[in-house]
């Protein structure tokens, strides 16, 4: 099944496909785009598997080409299972009336990462000097540039950024040597390969910061929200889920209080002012 849907859900997260409404139309779980479409079928097709087989309905994962159209199919409600990051989270409650279930027990980091034998030893050796960046709307980003500004750095004055669109392309912008350091989330540090952490030191990094956070549209009752819950906190005890956990750094699952996601208001704001202005 992880093959077929892996071949599948890769066209259909380029193609940004939604399935055709019918009485069978499958449970859209939407994933914030923080890894490729490949690498977003391939971690979370275990997951989705699982919830086939509680539900006893097709679960079909969705992302999008970048956070500034997620954060619109969000709006406008196309996800019954969102995963995203706490400030967008904060935006798809107030929105669109997504019910929050569950964390990531394992809080974040936003990290500033150079190359292994780069010259530069502290974030104020990069004054001039070019950072790459994934989306400019991801909650990591968002707090390294708090965190740079914390050093007397500003964006566009002492230092320039690159969009990479992703963490990865972000890293590979430093490898490459097409940028002199990268922003990324630690869980997408992770998930990386050895061979590409090897090649990468740690320059600086944010204070923790709440993970991903998964929640439903209020067009699910309230009994299925919970199926779907009940579902998530099955599959981490499961070797699948256990496995999942291990590989992403997560931490296993954890409650979500309003108050938490109010905290991320200020970052949801910016957010909004960003996609508000003109491109």
């Amino acid at each position: 099944m992880q093959t077929a849907r892996l071949l599948v859900g890769v066209l259909l997260l380029i193609a940004g496909i939604q399935p055709a409404c019918s009485a069978d139309k499958p449970l859209s779980f939407g994933v914030f785009p923080h890894l490729t479409a490949r690498q977003t079928v391939e971690t979370y097709s275990p997951l989705a598997d699982a919830l086939e087989k509680h539900l006893r309905r097709r679960v079909a994962i969705y992302t999008a080409r970048d956070f500034k159209t997620f954060v619109e199919r969000t709006r406008q409600g196309e996800y019954d299972i969102l995963l995203t990051a706490p400030h967008l989270a904060w935006l798809a409650r107030q929105d669109a009336g997504y019910r929050p279930l569950l964390k990531y027990a394992q809080p974040v980091r936003g990290l500033l990462v150079v190359k292994a034998d780069s010259p530069f030893y502290a974030p104020d050796a990069l004054r001039g000097r070019t950072i790459a960046t994934p989306d400019p709307i991801a909650v990591v980003v968002l707090a390294l540039h708090a965190e740079l500004a914390a050093n007397e750095l500003s964006r566009n004055i002492d230092y320039q950024t690159t969009d990479s669109g992703t963490h990865l392309n972000a890293v590979m912008q430093v490898i490459n040597g097409r940028a002199d350091a990268a922003m990324l989330g630690l869980p997408s540090y992770r998930l990386m390969p050895p061979e590409l952490r090897q090649q990468l030191r740690v320059l600086a990094e944010t204070p923790p910061l709440s993970s991903l956070m998964y929640l439903t549209h209020p067009r699910l009752r309230d009994a299925e929200a919970q199926a779907v819950r009940k579902t998530l906190l099955s599959f981490a005890t499961t070797p699948e889920g256990q496995a999942f956990m291990q590989r992403g750094g997560f931490g296993g699952f954890a409650d979500v209080d309003g108050n938490e996601l109010q905290a991320f208001r200020p970052y949801a704001l910016q957010v909004q002012e960003m996609l508000r202005a003109p491109q």
